[in-house]
């Protein structure tokens, strides 16, 4: 007997379900797809190209009504699901009851709508559907301005496509640099230069307050005052997984619609797919694992064995003219390693992330040939330390010789996957090619590949070049930044030598190309500047990121959090009352104990932190500093105070050490922990310096990690006393100051010197020593300061001086 599968939301994911099982099983399900937009399955991914007038709709559908026909398939498009009755297994549509044996919800995400006064008015639109997209077009057509809101992915493409269409666009993005997600701030920097250069304004840590306007949108007022002019406001600040049909229906819903490995709800009658569901706690936006998703869910209803596991995924942007890849995480953790490869004369920018022997991350803009060559890489985990050398050059430079440029595709197996977003691998290809599609046209006709994000295309090209031959016819030391030549290394050397006590003088003297830095090198030179000349440098403000500018760290709806400092995690009654009525004043959503011994109050607006700093001040409170390259927290066990086992006073060791400590810059984020025994129970042996007190005194150690790479601390030295650890403790950290990159976090940086060239100026050598402790107190001199006591003087909204001649430094 044919069952009845009812599919609600017409998109890519349930289109992907419909051709499976119209390929594998036809005439096994009797199926109805129901959307709430009025037409079929269509490549949403493609929308960029009918907004920027490359494409038109027709272009981009997947299924049409053709297709339905011919394949059976009911459909009721134009109207909205109101009701999932599980009892009796019907969905209500447009005032009908239709019945199924099993129903898949592929309902995908809604966009995200900042809260701000004026977001309801004409004239503001989101970028998700072919509605949104027409809109756009249609206010494209009547000219002016446009402001974006939102530099993603949506929102670039967005910005890209009014800008072909000729009107004036401004880009708003809240964080530093444009895609934080997918780019690096180097390649965002280049992205950001690339748009510019079509016309396109970005305006980067720029947070909206209202859109302004009578009876329609006329303009966006921005926190810092700015108005900006705008016809068209397009809101692409993210989307949120559409789950109202399974909430009203009483399916468990967290962030999304919660599904297992086979896609199955709470209810085992019910499937969902797509970017409406949450597997595992994770939420999904890309086409590749949707795809993926798809497949289970076809298996799943013929009866067939198969689970969803998340791969890793690659992003390209697709806006005209600007190469750009992405794969894999590229994000700074311990035991990292970057190669980076410039071209500033071409406008290349290639980041690889290695760890542990494999390529992790990898980001490249304007030449990313061979980024599917790398994310295989990624994807495989492959070793690669013997090709280390060469490894940023690619394929060809692999082997010795010069080496091919197809002898890297020609070498895949069979099975080696090609394209991501449909799974098509590379024996269907060729097969496909074999049977006669000898362009990338039939090729995608045939197999799907390259026929979505566009991202594998090189690599099906270089496919039909291998498998057609003849018959195809194809249509440095890395240095700080690319304001300058000089590494890391060299300039901390000529500010200390030469010497150099400005930003102005660095820029000068050591020939900068940039009339003020970057947002790469700025916060780097500030930090080195400071902890050279603590006298005489002032704190540049500007040049730091945004969360130590606004002494909090932001969130990713634009509030804040406060994190209160508690010495050696120790509080009382009067801190807790004063925490509590202050989360009470300022409702604060969100109240969070720390892994590292802090209450944590997440979710305050930007215009009441120096009021909510005074509040806490008056307790006694300071700041935890919990946004900052510096001292974090000194975890401490209760030691001798309460503990049975507790060899020393940890809990006091702690205290000093965390008023000894607070407030110095370093170059990176330090914690410490300090254990009252071997039985570590404040974790010191992954700390970035870790005291563990034993009968005898207290084992010092450095050079931990607890984070993205978990690496136990190396032996410092044994001491006898209190304040020998507090001494050996104060000199790591001053020759950590003095002598590393910035960034590079205690693990990465003895690493790099060797521990043993640590102890013989921390340990052996007592005078070099008292040196590092004098230096380090004559800075704490000028940082051993409050920063939430000077602006909570004023209580008013703080707002760092700016110099509009720079740009911001994330």
């Amino acid at each position: 007997m044919t069952r009845k599968l009812v599919i609600i939301g017409a998109g890519m994911a349930s289109g992907r379900v419909i051709d499976h099982l119209t390929d594998t099983a036809p005439g096994t399900f009797d199926i109805t797809l129901v959307n709430a937009e009025p037409r079929g399955n269509y490549n949403r991914i493609m929308l960029s190209p009918v907004l920027s007038g490359e494409k038109a709709y027709n272009d981009i559908v997947t299924h049409d009504d053709a297709f339905y026909a011919e394949h059976g398939i009911a459909t009721r498009f134009g109207t909205a699901v109101t009701a999932i009755d599980r009892k009796s297994r019907t969905i209500t549509v447009g005032g009908e009851h239709l019945p199924y044996d099993r129903l898949l919800i592929a309902t995908g995400s809604a966009p995200f709508i900042i809260p701000v006064p004026g977001k309801d008015l004409p004239g503001v639109v989101t970028y998700r559907d072919l509605d949104d997209t027409n809109a756009m077009i249609a206010a494209a057509d009547r000219g002016g301005k446009a402001v974006v809101i939102g530099g993603g992915l949506l929102g670039l493409e967005a910005a890209a496509g009014l800008a072909e269409r000729g009107m004036d666009v401004t880009v708003l993005h809240l964080m530093g640099h444009l895609m934080e997600r997918q780019l690096d701030p180097a390649a965002g920097y280049l992205l950001r230069r690339d748009l510019e250069a079509r016309g396109i304004t970005v305006r980067t840590q720029a947070s909206t307050k209202a859109i302004i306007g009578d009876g329609r949108a006329e303009a966006v007022l921005l926190e810092d005052g700015t108005t900006l002019p705008a016809d068209l406001v397009v809101m692409a600040v993210g989307i949120r997984p559409e789950t109202r049909i399974a909430t009203d229906a009483g399916l468990e819903v967290e962030r999304g619609i919660v599904v297992n490995a086979q896609m199955e709800t709470s209810d085992p009658h019910i499937l969902a797919v797509g970017e409406c569901v949450e597997c595992a706690g994770q939420l999904f936006g890309l086409v590749a694992p949707l795809y993926d998703q798809a497949k289970v869910v076809a298996a799943g209803l013929m009866g067939e064995p198969a689970v969803f596991v998340p791969k890793d995924t690659a992003t390209k942007l697709k806006v005209t003219g600007v190469d750009l890849f992405s794969a894999g995480d590229f994000a700074d953790a311990p035991g990292r390693e970057d190669i980076v490869f410039r071209d500033p004369g071409r406008g290349i920018y290639k980041r690889l992330v290695i760890e542990d022997d494999r390529l992790v991350g990898a980001v490249m803009y304007g030449d990313t040939a061979d980024g599917n060559w790398f994310f295989g890489l990624i994807k495989d985990g492959t070793e690669i330390e013997d090709m280390r050398e060469t490894l940023i050059f690619g394929p060809t430079a692999q082997g010795g010789a010069a080496a091919d440029p197809l002898s890297a595709v020609a070498a895949l197996p069979p099975e080696a996957e090609i394209c991501g977003c449909n799974g098509v691998c590379k024996g269907t290809i060729v097969t496909a090619i074999d049977g006669g599609a000898t362009d990338l046209g039939a090729v995608r006709a045939a197999t799907k590949a390259s026929a979505s994000c566009g991202t594998c295309t090189g690599l099906v090209e270089q496919l039909l070049q291998v498998t057609l031959g003849d018959g195809f016819v194809k249509p440095a030391a890395q240095p700080i930044c690319g304001c300058t030549e000089l590494t890391h290394e060299d300039v901390r050397r000529l500010i200390k030598t030469t010497p150099l006590k400005s930003q102005e003088a660095v820029w000068q003297e050591l020939g900068w190309t940039t009339r003020n830095g970057c947002h790469v090198c700025r916060p780097a030179i500030n930090f080195y500047l400071l902890a050279d000349w603590p006298l005489e440098y002032r704190d540049d403000p500007q040049s730091r990121f945004v969360n130590e500018r606004k002494h909090a760290n932001i969130q990713k709806d634009g509030t804040f959090s406060v994190v209160p400092r508690m010495w050696g995690g120790i509080t009382n009654p009067r801190e807790l009352r004063a925490i509590a009525d202050a989360a009470d004043k300022y409702a604060v959503p969100t109240v969070k104990v720390t892994g590292g011994q802090r209450i944590d109050l997440l979710g305050v607006k930007g215009e009441d932190l120096p009021h909510i700093w005074a509040d806490l001040n008056r307790a006694g409170l300071v700041s935890g500093h919990a946004y900052s390259k510096g001292l974090r927290t000194v975890k401490t066990c209760v030691g001798t105070d309460h503990c049975r086992f507790g060899t020393q006073d940890s809990t006091g060791l702690g205290i000093k050490l965390e008023q000894v400590l607070w407030g110095s810059w370093t170059p990176h984020k330090v914690k410490l922990a300090v254990s009252g025994c071997p039985r570590n129970c404040a974790e010191a042996t992954c700390k970035d310096v870790g005291i563990v007190c034993v009968d005898s005194g207290y084992q010092v150690g450095v050079a931990g990690a607890a984070g993205m790479d978990v690496k136990e601390t190396e032996r410092l030295g044994d001491v006898a006393t209190e304040q020998e650890a507090i001494d050996l403790t104060v000199a790591f950290v001053q020759l950590y100051r003095e002598n590393a990159k910035y960034l590079d976090r205690p693990y990465k940086w003895v690493a790099k010197v060797g521990l043993d060239w640590v102890k013989a100026r921390v340990v052996d050598d007592l005078a070099e020593r008292a040196r590092l402790i004098d230096a380090f107190e004559l800075s704490q001199s000028i940082y051993r300061k409050d920063p939430w006591a000077e602006h909570a003087q004023q209580a008013e909204s703080f707002q760092p001086l700016a110099d509009l001649t720079l740009e911001a430094a994330e």
